[in-house]
């Protein structure tokens, strides 16, 4: 399952993913992950989650994105859930096309592993394509 919240700044987006995030550790048998561009929620997310600084591994592209969710997965058959805070800071590429790639990718990988993913998006709900509607 792939989920985006997508609103503008300061609608209240990462209020509510660390919202989920606590739900998904309270009801999840597995591992919670939530990947971030700059180290900004350590206190907000509760310890049990792992969270990843994206900066610090040098994030620019969907394909590096895919290629670290691969070896997170590979190293850790337990992950249950990847939440991703404000998909469009860590690329490079800010495409509605890319983005478009990357969550039907997102969407085929959760199918095929088992694996419940929340993404959010600034930008303004009315300028979501179809194919960005369909994860909402």
């Amino acid at each position: 399952m792939v989920k985006v919240i997508m609103g503008v700044k300061g609608s209240g987006k990462t209020k509510l993913l660390i919202e989920m995030v606590e739900k998904a550790l309270e009801e999840s048998p597995g591992d919670v992950v939530v990947i971030e561009k700059e180290r900004s929620l350590t206190y907000d997310i509760p310890h049990q989650a792992r969270l990843i600084v994206a900066s610090n591994y040098d994030f620019g592209s969907t394909e590096f994105m895919k290629g670290f969710i691969s070896a997170m997965h590979a190293s850790n058959y337990d992950i249950t859930h990847v939440f991703i805070d404000n998909l469009y800071k860590m690329f490079e590429d800010k495409s509605v096309a890319g983005a478009e790639d990357f969550l039907d990718w997102l969407e085929a990988f959760s199918e095929k592993e088992g694996i419940s993913f929340t993404l959010t998006l600034s930008a303004p709900l009315e300028s979501a394509t179809e194919r960005i509607r369909k994860y909402f």
